[in-house]
């Protein structure tokens, strides 16, 4: 079955840096768009980063362009979020999740993706 692994979620000082993976099973990965979500304490879960399943297309949200980076490595059925310059407001759990890609839709709807891993805690703070 489908199962996505989000791991790399921890306390980071402002201004820090963190990589989160999310490792893919069950399915072939590669042929999948993947996602990374948060949600934030009493706010909705919102898209922050998507790359399309050769990695030849990503969309950010804009609160965290410039700052992020997704990237992919099929060979290892692993997406990485690669943050830096971390702020306050991006303390939140972080999801992965996985759509079969019939055609690239950089909008990030978490609302079309159906698998989803069980998120990483990610707590910027002094």
């Amino acid at each position: 079955q489908v199962q996505l692994v989000e791991s790399g979620g921890d306390l980071v000082q402002p201004g820090g840096s963190l990589r989160l993976s999310c490792a893919a099973s069950g399915f072939a990965s590669d042929y999948y768009a993947i996602g990374w979500f948060r949600q934030a304490p009493g706010k909705e879960r919102e898209g922050v980063s998507c790359i399309s399943n050769g990695a030849g297309y990503t969309s950010y949200a804009g609160s965290v362009k410039g700052r992020f980076t997704i990237s992919r490595d099929n060979a290892k059925n692993t997406v990485y979020l690669q943050m830096n310059s971390l702020k306050s407001e991006d303390t939140a759990v972080y999801y992965c999740a996985a759509k079969y890609q019939t055609s690239w839709d950089s909008r990030c709807s978490l609302n079309s993706y159906p698998y989803w891993g069980q998120g990483t805690q990610v707590t910027v703070s002094s």
